[in-house]
Formats: structure tokens, C-alpha cells, sequence
């Protein structure tokens, strides 16, 4: 019996367009199977449209040219878990069982039918039946069905219980356990740890790194591109001027993502040195093409008895003139044909998180705060300037406590004092109640006429100006995430809540909030699973328990 060769996911000189919109351009990509690649880039460079076009779930007004060769057996988990409301666990579990079953019932009635006298076609196809059944485990499948929901949290939940009234970790876990149970030969994951608690995510990391298939995800988590990725892939235009991050025009690197930084600021580094070599060379060659006689001959005057010499000389002179000129002009044409483009100064935040801090004293106070079936907290006391760390489980209560402090959401029992002037909040999931405004008119709007003359949206450094005037339907969710946190900014509040801040966000703006929340000298309370910032976090921290 012939081995089952692995499947490889293949993209050649893709292009994807929205409208006249050009959202990825020429992307070459070999993923061989045990290759778990990570797509970096900022917001907005097409990391959520390569995976959907390679899923080939692009909404209809996407065009793709170029070539995809990808797996059959593929699977893809979304930002957000493609179920029905009205489905059931047990609906969702055993359509991921339905096809392995399948799997098992196909090589039993293969095998029924070999015989001596059989076809000669029966054995290959027992063979190809029995190497695909083996490949997925599939005998094994109701076990990993269990086990999966039971490691992840799920086994608790009735099975006749709907999705629709499940929180969104619970769909997140639920679409695990599914993948962890029919094992797909191509994986495609866009920001799997979202929603996801330590636990969730360590059983995540450990079934990716056992998994001998294509893998290729997105994710702002640092820590997973770190203990997971055998690779990174960076989908930012040009990288480095042309260079790449290999120094060749390369896209790909081998290794995880704090290596990865390094070495992008190295490339960095290469590419202004490139350019600045480049330009002091194309202004050399510049001036040599404008050289004069005097520069060979130094156009000194013929003396009376040295006429004839002189003109012989001089043209002489004008011949050596005429052969620089053109040598100078070709190595112009030459430098000025392969120098890189300029570095352009990368967008980075550029302001303080919140106000001047002019609240004292007490800002914060909660007693017996309950919101039923949701949160418990018997006391919280948050000072003026103090930075506070909300961590905890799914289900625990972060986003609802920042909700109560915020004022969207009611207590059920208990109280929450706000001595703040000035609250600002950013929500996991940003929505606006005109999309079809543009970023600018709707941070206007938002921030009002003398907010946005005091503090510009060009001069945060959170939205790209060739956005400005962008739709925010037609932002993804990064910058739409950018948007609402410029509006938050804006406003210079004495109190900042940040829920999930560096979920959707490009790693290298990740990186700039975490410093800024460090310096910033409000009182800030921010919830969040992101391991990274909170194995940094130097502050208060209140770590929430699930309500009983």
C-alpha cells in the first residue's frame, strides 16, 4: 500500500480586487505540509482576504486572478464561528463526524468486495479509501469528538442546547473541538485565540503543533506566532522597499515572531542605508552629466603664440567632455532603473491615551456589584493615574465590568461610583450607525468640531490617510478597531477602558499601546487575555472568577 501523499496549498502571482480596490497583489506562496505559516502585515494589508480567498468564501464583488491549488479536504475557522443560531452542539458535532463515518463505511464496503477474482480497480481504490481513513483517524473520531469538547470547556453544555445562546468563546471552543476532530489537511485559521481563555489556547497550540498538515493563520497573538509558527509570511506592500525581509524581495521568513522583529528592523535598517546610498550615488552621476570644460581644461585662455595648440587641445577637451557626459548619463539612467522607493515613515501612534489625569482621589469605587449570571465583585477601588489589568477565564466578567464602568450596562445589585470628568471606552466589536460615512466624517462626528480641530485624526498616527475618506464599512476590522480608538483618544479622558486593545490590531501598533499605557498618566482599566501584554504588565491587576 502506497503511502497518502500530504496535501500542498499553492498560490502563484495572486491578485485580489474589491471593485477597482487592489487589496493583494502578486502573492507567490509555496505551504508544504508540517508548515504552520503565520501572516503578519498591518491592518488592512489583506491578511482576512487571502485566507477567505484561498477558502474561496470572498463576497461576490471579489475578484481573483492568479493561481490557487488548494487541498480538497480544507477547513477554515473565521474571525467569528460560521454557525446557524438555531443549530445545536450536538448538530455541530455530528456534521464534523458525519464525513469520517463516511471514511469508515467506505472501507468496510471495499473491502467486503475484494476477492481473488475481484476487479483490478477494487484493491487501488481500497487502498486510496483505506490511506484517506488513516490519514484523518478516522476510526478515532467519536473519541476525539469527546475529548475535544471535554478539554475545552464544552462537556458540561447539553448537546440540544443552540448556539445562538452561546457566548463567543464558547463558539470559538466549539469550532475547536470540530477541527480537532476531523483534522483537516488544510487549516486555515484567522485570529483563532480570540475569545479564548490561557487553557483554550494552549490546547490550541499543542493540537497545531502535533497537526502533519498545511497550516496557515492569522493571529495578533505574539506568544502563538512564537510557540507555533514555523514561519512567518508578510503581506505589507513592497516589504522593506523591494528588499524583503530575506534582503532578496522575499515575503517569507523562517522562525517566530520575536526573531521575526528583529530581524524586520534589521531589514529596515538595510533599506534606509539602501536608499540613502542609492540617492547620493543618482546625485553624483546627476552632477556629472552637467560637468563642464573647466572641470578637464579649466577653460584657461589661449596665450598669442599658442592659438593652434590650444584649439587642438580644446577639442580634444570637448570630446573627453562629450564621452563623460554620456557615461555618466548612462549610469544614471542605470541607478535611477533599480533604485528602491523611499522609506515611508511608518504610521505609529503618536499621542498620549488619555488626558492630563485631572481627576484625584478615588475614580473608581464598586460594592457588590452583580450583573445576574454575568459578574460578582464584592469590592474594586481604582486611584487616579493608577493602570489596572482585568484578566480572567472566558465567562468571568471582564467585558461586562468595563460595560458597568462605561455606563451601557446596568447593575443587577450593588454599585459602581464614577469620579471621572471624562470616560472613554473601546469595545471589542466597533460598530458605527452610519458605515456608509467616511472614517474622517465619522470621527468628526464623533469627536465633535472642536475636538477634531484640537486633535486631528491625521495626526494620531491610528488611521492611514489614504483611508480618511474610506467608507468605515469598507474598513476591516484592524482599522476599524484604529478608528474607534482615535475617537477614544480624542476625547482625553480622565478614565480609559480598553477591552481586548491589541485584538485585530497590527503587531507593531500592539507593541505602541502597550508602551503608551505605560506612560500615559490617566487612570486606565484594560481587559485582556493577550498573553504577551499581560506577561509585561507591571501595574494592578484583578483577576475575575466565573460567577458561580
Amino acid at each position: 500500500m502506497a503511502a497518502t501523499t500530504l496535501p500542498t496549498l499553492h498560490l502563484s502571482d495572486l491578485d485580489v480586487w474589491f471593485g477597482t480596490r487592489q487589496v493583494l497583489h502578486g502573492i507567490d506562496l509555496t505551504a508544504q505540509p508540517g508548515r504552520r505559516i503565520g501572516l503578519v502585515g498591518e491592518n488592512g494589508s489583506g491578511k482576512s482576504t487571502l485566507l477567505r480567498a484561498i477558502a474561496g468564501t470572498l463576497p461576490v464583488r471579489g475578484l481573483v486572478t492568479g493561481g490557487i491549488d488548494r487541498p480538497d479536504d480544507l477547513a477554515m475557522l473565521g474571525q467569528e464561528p460560521a454557525f446557524g443560531d438555531d443549530q445545536t452542539i450536538g448538530d455541530v458535532l455530528t456534521g464534523a463526524l458525519s464525513p469520517l463515518r463516511r471514511m469508515v463505511s467506505e472501507v468496510e464496503r471495499l473491502s467486503r468486495e475484494l476477492s481473488d477474482d475481484s476487479d483490478e480497480a477494487a484493491p487501488t481504490a481500497y487502498a486510496e479509501a483505506l490511506d484517506v481513513a488513516v490519514a484523518h483517524d478516522a476510526w478515532g473520531a467519536d473519541r476525539r469528538a469527546e475529548e475535544a469538547a471535554e478539554r475545552l470547556g464544552l462537556g458540561s453544555l447539553a448537546r440540544d442546547r443552540r448556539i445562538g445562546t452561546l457566548s463567543g468563546g464558547q463558539r470559538t471552543r466549539l469550532a475547536l473541538a470540530t477541527l480537532m476532530t476531523t483534522r483537516p489537511g488544510c487549516l486555515l485559521l484567522d485570529e483563532p485565540t480570540n475569545h479564548l481563555d490561557d487553557e483554550a489556547i494552549e490546547i490550541l497550540s499543542v493540537f497545531l503543533r502535533g497537526l502533519p498538515n498545511v497550516v496557515l493563520l492569522a493571529s495578533h497573538d505574539r506568544v502563538l506566532l512564537d510557540d507555533v509558527c514555523t514561519d512567518l509570511f508578510d503581506l505589507d506592500p513592497r516589504p522593506e522597499g523591494g528588499l524583503g525581509t530575506d534582503g532578496r524581495g522575499g515575503r517569507r521568513f523562517g522562525g517566530g515572531w520575536t526573531a521575526y522583529q528583529e530581524h524586520r528592523a534589521a531589514a529596515r535598517r538595510r533599506w534606509e542605508e539602501t536608499y540613502a546610498e542609492q540617492q547620493e550615488e543618482i546625485e553624483r552621476l546627476r552632477g556629472a552629466t552637467r560637468i563642464g570644460t573647466s572641470a578637464i581644461a579649466h577653460n584657461r585662455p589661449p596665450r598669442d603664440n599658442d592659438k593652434f595648440i590650444y584649439g587642438f587641445k580644446g577639442a580634444r577637451v570637448d570630446r573627453t567632455l562629450s564621452r563623460r557626459k554620456k557615461d555618466a548619463e548612462r549610469r544614471l539612467e542605470a541607478a535611477e532603473r533599480v533604485q528602491v522607493r523611499k522609506p515611508r515613515p511608518p504610521l505609529r501612534l503618536r499621542a498620549d491615551l488619555t488626558g492630563a489625569g485631572g481627576a484625584a482621589g478615588r475614580v473608581v469605587q464598586v460594592r457588590d456589584l452583580v450583573v445576574a449570571g454575568r459578574l460578582a465583585l464584592e469590592r474594586l477601588d481604582v486611584t487616579a493615574g493608577e493602570h489596572l489589568l482585568v484578566s480572567g477565564p472566558n465567562g468571568s466578567g471582564k467585558s461586562t465590568l468595563l460595560g458597568v464602568l462605561a455606563g451601557r450596562l446596568q447593575p443587577t445589585s450593588g454599585s459602581a461610583f464614577i469620579a471621572a470628568h471624562r470616560v472613554a471606552e473601546l469595545v471589542q466589536d466597533v460598530r458605527f450607525s452610519q458605515p456608509g460615512r467616511s472614517a474622517q466624517a465619522t470621527y468628526d462626528a464623533l469627536v465633535g468640531e472642536e475636538g477634531a480641530a484640537r486633535t486631528p485624526l491625521r495626526e494620531l498616527g491610528l488611521v492611514p490617510p489614504d483611508r480618511h475618506a474610506t467608507p468605515v464599512a469598507l474598513l476591516s476590522v484592524g482599522q476599524r478597531r484604529r478608528l474607534g480608538l482615535a475617537i477614544a483618544i480624542a476625547a482625553e479622558p480622565d478614565l480609559l477602558l480598553l477591552d481586548e486593545p491589541t485584538n485585530h490590531l497590527s503587531l507593531a501598533l500592539a507593541g505602541e499601546i502597550e508602551d503608551a499605557l505605560g506612560a500615559t498618566p490617566g487612570t486606565v482599566v484594560v481587559a485582556s487575555h493577550d498573553r504577551w501584554l499581560r506577561r509585561r504588565w507591571d501595574g494592578v491587576e484583578l483577576r475575575l472568577t466565573a460567577p458561580a
